[in-house]
């Protein structure tokens, strides 16, 4: 479903563009005006964001989950330790204000991403069970600080060309492009975090000796729950159900690194970010 889901969206965005232009052509209003990507700050800034919430907003979708299935938090347990992401965020807001007239947005951004890379290099690296949600707290609050500071600079960055008269069309296609980018974040590294943890959980247990008919039963059983059906585990054995908690953490790491493959891609792309301050002016009048 999931190729075919993209086939079909991709045939939309291609009908969208062709009808805009067709009304375009025909001096109607539009929904969008397709002339905001020829300007490059719009175009780059908007291609920059695609890619960063792919890594930004994809990694938050296993990290509840790790939380829950593996280390038994409750959910609000599990809200209470990504507070720690929260109160990054909510400390670059002030860190963000304090730089603006020092830093140049674009270079705002960077820091922000390469923080980023740091938190979630972080979690990938040392996410354990026996370590608990002590093991990425601090990575989670430095992630924060990162988006904190790279979102709050990179819609600045991204509208600091766009005349004012289109600036509602730029706002709104700038958010869209980021809502894109983290679906496609989600459904990626959610692919990426099932995919490892059935893997790794074939490995654990064919270390194990189980029959196969019950191996291929806790396999389907881990996956298709999300992870939901690895505290259940126990009353087949403490081993089995400790060799899920791993694999669904090797998962989980998986898609941190992936995470953090996007996130690198998301920085080098800010190299072309245009470093002014937003100027705001009117489009010239068309004849």
């Amino acid at each position: 479903m999931i190729p075919i889901s993209l086939f079909i969206s991709v045939l939309a965005t291609i009908a969208f563009v062709l009808w805009e232009k067709k009304r375009e052509k025909e001096k109607k209003n539009v929904l969008l005006d397709l002339d905001l990507f020829k300007i490059g700050s719009f175009r780059n800034g908007s291609i920059a964001a695609a890619i960063i919430s792919m890594g930004e907003f994809g990694i938050l979708f296993a990290i509840p989950l790790w939380l829950q299935n593996v280390l038994g938090l409750s959910p609000i347990s599990s809200g209470l330790v990504l507070l720690w992401l929260a109160a990054g965020a909510f400390l670059a807001s002030g860190i963000g204000g304090a730089l603006s007239g020092k830093l140049a947005p674009a270079m705002a951004v960077r820091i922000g991403v390469g923080l980023e890379l740091i938190g979630v290099a972080g979690i990938a690296l040392n996410a354990t069970i026996d370590g608990g949600w002590v093991s990425i707290a601090g990575f989670l609050f430095v992630y924060g600080i990162g988006i904190g500071l790279a979102t709050a600079q990179l819609t600045g960055v991204i509208m600091v060309d766009v005349p004012m008269d289109k600036s509602g069309q730029g706002s709104g296609s700038q958010s869209t492009v980021r809502q894109i980018g983290s679906a496609l974040g989600i459904a990626v590294l959610g692919t990426v975090l099932f995919t490892s943890t059935q893997a790794s959980l074939e490995n654990r247990l064919s270390d194990l000796q189980l029959e196969s008919s019950q191996q291929v039963m806790i396999v389907d059983a881990v996956v298709e729950s999300a992870g939901a059906a690895i505290p259940e585990l126990g009353a087949l054995g403490t081993d089995i159900q400790l060799a899920a908690g791993e694999a669904f953490t090797d998962g989980a790491k998986a898609s941190a690194w992936v995470a953090g493959g996007f996130l690198l891609l998301g920085f080098a792309s800010t190299f072309n970010l245009s470093s002014r301050k937003p100027v705001r002016t009117a489009s010239p009048k068309k004849k």
